[in-house]
This record gives C-alpha cells, structure tokens and sequence, in this order.
C-alpha cells in the first residue's frame, strides 16, 4: 500500500508544480493530498513537502487554521478572470460558459470566505 501512495503523492505534487502555471489546475488541493500521501508513504518526502520554502506555509496555513494567503487568493482570482475571458475570446457555446461562470463563482466564493493565512 505504501508504493501506491507513494505513486499518488508524487502525481499530485506533479499536477500541484503544473498547477502553477496553468490556470484551470489548482495547486493548493494537489499540495494537500501529497503531503497526506506522503504521510502514509514516506516521511522523508512528508517532511520535506511540509517544511519546503514555497509549498510549506501554504500547507501549514490550511492545516493550523483553514486559512490561504492573501497573494494565493488574488493569484486564484487572476486566473479565473482568464479562464472566462479566454472562454469568451474562443466564443464558447453559452451553455459552457454559463457551467464555468457558475463553478468559478462558486470556487471564488469558497476561496474568498477562508481565512487569510
């Protein structure tokens, strides 16, 4: 069981590094699930996962206090206005935008009600 997790927590430390750069994929909840991954699997990744420079206070923000950044929140809210006025660029169908429009909101609303970390 522990390669499986092992193999899970470090996909999801893949999509979390990719999710950087790429506005549709999250980073914080790809963060959250390796370092609960390498909880389970290995505790030298889980430690260095925790304590990492960038990745680290971000983790423990949401594990002490429910909390996410300031800087992460604006980051989000960059990146959702992008996904919609890329969407609106291509001329979507309504159908779709109205989907992202509503899950996007939805996502902003979650974001924007935590805690600043």
């Amino acid at each position: 069981m522990k390669a499986i997790y092992l193999c899970l927590g470090l996909l999801s430390l893949l999509l979390a590094v990719v999710g950087v750069a790429l506005p549709l994929l999250p980073t914080v909840p790809f963060l959250l699930l390796a370092t609960f991954f390498f909880a389970r699997s290995s505790e030298r990744l889980h430690v260095w996962l925790t304590s990492h420079g960038t990745f680290g206070p971000m983790i423990q923000d949401w594990h002490e206090y429910g909390a996410i950044r300031p800087r992460a929140k604006k980051a989000a809210t960059l990146s959702v206005a992008a996904v919609l006025c890329i969407s609106l660029l291509l001329e979507l169908s309504f159908h779709i935008i109205a989907i992202q429009a509503i899950t996007l909101c939805a996502v902003m609303i979650f974001i924007w009600t935590r805690p600043n970390g």
